[in-house]
């Protein structure tokens, strides 16, 4: 993975690198013997040419060639052989070393400069050179135009690097910014961020648990708007009868308001039966916490517990491994919804056939199958069961239709889903599925 940490850490690196670079070489250009003996026009190989004519043509041409160049460059020049004896009588005004030996090196008219050449034929010759501070500074602006440029260029491209640097911090952070203005507006789209997310670096991380955090709240907030309407349909029942009943009890004589109260009292039990649901419905959105391990087989035996209280007459059988796998989770979360899909299945269930329970595992998943024996669910509503408020059609059982919406919601919680079918032997059949 692209990291943006070592890209920007790399970016600046260079530059700095670039920078420090020219900045010596800058430096080499000014200030060193050998770059201005190298570059300089009047010494740039000129001891190979002089040392070739002094061979060749003798010392008068040798010491012609060095006044000749005085004249067009005004640079004095002295040459010794190995001993230290001058070869020719060289271009130094008078006095000019007794001027040097008193004088202190800063304060002298001139640049002097030493270069030690050995030709080809063996001989070596020691070529002192005395370059007038005017002179070299006029070389020096006019041969500045290279790391001038160099600098120049060096410049334009850390301007280069460091837009682009910026604009690849930016722009992610400003895609950013305006999907967290939509989020707020409750206009964010999914695929805004789509094109950030592809990016293999921090930023990608970032847009696909945005991407995450986003869809989430969507869903969270769509959810509730639902529930919102579906809690205010469902509430007007209840209401309307329990109105209705007081204003019979109102007009009743003494003998018919024994009898409203009984329905007062059944109709103040369902509707609060039916706030407590939709309370745990809407707490399974909440925060539940850190998951914790699940004793399985605490659950089944609580659920088995609370059917013989509930339905005595029923009976249920429990298949499960002696030793299940552990599992991750949360026990109250876990056990309203076992406890809602019993519920449903005692609903339906004849008495004279059992309850089949169920726990297997497989394939990194765990499975608990609750099975009734009754007339199960047409096939059309299968995929609308476990929706809030959703009841099907015809159905005479008592209930609100939040039972599987709460072992549905139950069941993302922990990563898993709630599967809803008929048994081909006849039933229904619900399994919770969670990831180990």
């Amino acid at each position: 993975m692209r990291s943006l940490f070592w890209r920007i850490f790399a970016s600046f690196w260079l530059a700095i690198a670039l920078v420090a670079g020219l900045s010596l070489l800058l430096g080499r250009a000014l200030n060193q013997d050998a770059w201005v003996l190298s570059h300089h026009p009047a010494l740039k190989n000129f001891a190979e040419r002089w040392s070739t004519l002094y061979e060749q043509q003798g010392p008068q041409a040798a010491q012609q060639l060095l006044e000749k160049r005085k004249r067009r460059f005004r640079i004095d020049t002295q040459v010794l052989d190995v001993d230290g004896q001058p070869l020719v009588q060289g271009t130094f005004p008078p006095r000019a070393a007794a001027f040097e030996a008193r004088e202190d090196k800063k304060r002298l008219p001139w640049r002097r400069l030493t270069e030690e050449y050995r030709s080809p034929g063996g001989e070596t010759y020691l070529f002192i050179h005395r370059i007038p501070h005017p002179e070299l500074a006029a070389w020096q602006r006019d041969g500045l135009f290279w790391p001038l440029s160099a600098l120049l260029i060096a410049l334009v491209v850390l301007t280069a690097i460091s837009l682009l640097l910026t604009l690849s911090i930016t722009r992610p952070l400003g895609r950013l910014r305006g999907a967290v203005h939509d989020l707020g507006q409750t206009t964010y789209q999914q695929n805004s961020l789509a094109r950030l997310a592809s990016r293999g670096d921090e930023f990608g991380v970032l847009a696909r648990d945005f991407n995450r955090m986003g869809s989430r709240l969507q869903d969270l907030i769509g959810s509730q708007r639902q529930l919102l309407r579906d809690v205010s349909h469902e509430l007007r029942s209840p209401l309307a009868r329990l109105r209705i009943a007081l204003a019979l009890t109102e007009r009743a004589g003494p003998n018919e308001r024994e009898q409203l109260w009984g329905r007062l009292t059944q109709e103040c039990d369902r509707l609060e039966a039916l706030i407590g649901e939709i309370l745990a419905l809407a707490r399974l959105d909440a925060d539940p916490g850190a998951a914790q391990p699940l004793e399985l087989r605490q659950l089944i035996d609580e659920l088995q517990a609370n059917a013989r209280l509930i339905a005595p007459e029923q009976s249920l059988r429990i298949r499960m491994d002696s030793r299940p796998q552990p599992l991750q989770g949360w026990p109250d979360m876990l056990r309203g919804a076992l406890d809602n899909l019993l519920r449903n299945a005692l609903r339906f269930n004849p008495q004279e056939q059992p309850i089949d329970i169920e726990v297997t595992t497989g394939n990194g998943v765990l499975l608990i199958t609750v099975r009734d024996h009754g007339p199960g669910a047409p096939d059309d509503v299968l995929a609308r069961l476990g929706e809030p408020f959703f009841r099907a059609p015809n159905q005479q059982a008592a209930g609100h239709g939040l039972g599987l919406a709460i072992a549905r919601r139950a069941a993302e919680r922990h990563g898993g889903r709630l599967l809803l079918n008929n048994h081909p032997q006849g039933g229904f059949v619900a399994t919770l599925e969670l990831p180990l």
